[in-house]
């Protein structure tokens, strides 16, 4: 009876797909065949051995195939996106350079931050003159680093309140903006600019390009005031980094139409 049974199961089957090969299901049919070979593979090699040209090429078709579907492939979805990562870093990674400058002697360093302690008014460019007379031979830039990396804050800033200070004190009116970067299969590179309101934290995501430019950023900050509308007005201060991208233009927006100051 179970013989019968699965003769007439397989009679149905071959029946089957006879009718989708002569109605034109050629390429089915041989789907289902590409599919049961791959599942022979599968059983008889666990870890298959992939040259690079088949990374790129496994890559790229992800790209095209809808996430669900990624179960055709004999990798994880996890893999792919490992080889992804790597690829990424080997196209970013440049050739090691000689060592740089000699570190800072520790007497040296010692002596800066002494000189910064007890003269709260002293600019780092004030302690590097002193350092001179003194007959130590240092670089303005080299004495801010130091005061950089031991938290020292410039000058006027010494004797009030502290950074973090700052923004706990004026986060509620505080907004920040920069970019960051994401890279595809294909290791085209792609720019987004946001902005985060620090009392909330929430993120508004302005735009995507890949090439930013000065008078693309400032449109980006003009629709970002239009959405906020009558939200812009409890925002008075503006933080970003020194990116040429950054133009007075793109000041000028969050000054003129909403009082920001940066």
């Amino acid at each position: 009876m179970a013989a019968s049974l699965v003769y007439l199961l397989l009679r149905q089957i071959l029946q089957l797909l006879t009718q989708l090969a002569r109605d034109g299901g050629a390429k089915d049919v041989e789907l289902l065949v590409l599919r049961h070979q791959v599942a022979v593979l599968r059983r008889q090699v666990h870890r298959p051995d992939l040259q690079p040209a088949d990374r790129v090429v496994l890559a790229a078709l992800s790209r095209l195939l809808p996430r669900p579907q990624w179960s055709a492939f004999f990798v994880t979805p996890a893999t792919l996106l490992r080889w992804h990562r790597q690829l990424i870093a080997r196209h970013w990674t440049y050739p090691h350079v000689r060592p740089g400058r000699p570190p800072i002697d520790r007497e040296l360093r010692a002596l800066v931050l002494r000189l910064a302690a007890e003269n709260p008014t002293w600019g780092h460019r004030r302690v590097q003159g002193e350092l001179v007379r003194l007959g130590y031979r240092i670089a303005a830039s080299t004495v801010w680093k130091i005061l950089h990396q031991a938290g020292v804050d410039p000058a006027p800033r010494r004797t009030g309140p502290t950074w973090q200070q700052f923004l706990t004190a004026q986060a509620h009116t505080i907004l920040a903006c920069d970019f960051f970067t994401v890279d595809t299969v294909l290791l085209k590179r792609i720019h987004v600019l946001f902005f985060v309101e620090l009392a909330t934290r929430q993120v508004h995501i302005a735009g995507v390009t890949t090439h930013p430019t000065g008078d693309w950023v400032t449109q980006q900050a003009r629709n970002l005031l239009m959405n906020l509308d009558q939200h812009a007005d409890r925002l008075h201060l503006l933080l970003r980094d020194r990116d040429t991208k950054f133009t007075a233009a793109f000041d000028t927006v969050f000054t003129g139409l909403s009082g920001l100051s940066n």
